[in-house]
């Protein structure tokens, strides 16, 4: 009985053990590929998935999202696998309208950001990246960007985690501290890749910054670091309200929510057998 009562402690740390080497694989391949994009700027990847450049990022991308997606498939609940592909429609649909506009703001991350206040960084990071994996099928461009919506799951979860959620004036908060962070993260894919920002809003930004004397990427750094942290905020705001109008006990049937204790209030009672 002893050696039995051993094992099953050894093999819950052996799967935590590996769940955490998954994702760190996954997370280095992300900002391996990014660093790839940023060393190389590869201006054939916005041709579409035929280049070179575009099938190393969208491999190196999927490769990253799959392992953080294996990392933490085994403790996620069948509500949040059900959920992640909405939150990805959502991306999409919203990253495509805003981008058509003229407002410089992205509101793409919303159902990143929903995902990881739910299931904890991992998963965030995973969606980040599936979102913009799927959107690239669409609009190539945003393919190279796919780390840095990676990242903005994964601190999106990291706040989550340390109960930035639990008060819904902190969310905004955490999500201009995330834009300052994911802007600098994106300002050179931008600039070295693009040679600009698509978008119409953030474009007459960077063309009114190019006008007074700076260079590209200072441009465009100074952009992101006025457009992402008041997006970042809209955002976290928003998945903070859509969290909050989900049944309490679908939200508390999230392992991470109960861990971490991501919601304010206590876990619903279960009615006695």
């Amino acid at each position: 009985m002893s050696s039995s009562s051993l094992t099953l402690p050894e093999a819950g740390q052996a799967a935590s053990r590996n769940r955490r080497i998954l994702e760190i694989l996954g997370a280095a391949a992300i900002a391996g590929t990014y660093i790839f994009l940023v060393l190389t700027q590869p201006t054939d990847i916005a041709n579409g998935p035929a280049s070179f450049s575009a099938l190393v990022a969208l491999g190196g991308f999927l490769l990253g999202a799959v392992l953080l997606i294996l990392a933490v498939l085994p403790v996620l609940p069948t509500s949040t696998l059900v959920l992640i592909p909405v939150a990805l429609v959502l991306n999409v649909v919203l990253g495509q309208v805003m981008g058509s506009t003229g407002l410089p703001f992205y509101f793409d991350a919303i159902g990143t950001v929903l995902i990881a206040v739910l299931a904890g960084p991992a998963a965030g990071a995973a969606t980040g990246a599936l979102s913009s994996i799927v959107w690239s099928f669409f609009n190539p461009t945003v393919l190279p960007f796919a780390a840095g919506a990676a990242l903005i799951g994964f601190l999106a979860g990291l706040a989550a985690r340390g109960g930035l959620f639990r008060r819904f004036y902190l969310a905004p908060v955490a999500g201009f501290i995330t834009g300052i962070l994911a802007g600098v993260v994106s300002a050179p894919v931008a600039a070295f890749v693009f040679g600009g920002t698509s978008g119409l809003g953030t474009g007459a930004i960077v063309s009114a910054f190019r006008a007074m004397g700076d260079t590209l990427l200072a441009a465009i750094t100074k952009q992101a670091l006025i457009s992402d942290p008041m997006d970042k905020a809209i955002v976290f705001a928003v998945a903070a309200l859509l969290v909050y109008a989900l049944p309490r006990r679908t939200t508390f049937q999230f392992p991470f929510v109960r861990r971490f204790r991501v919601l304010a209030g206590k876990a619903p009672a279960t009615p006695a057998a």
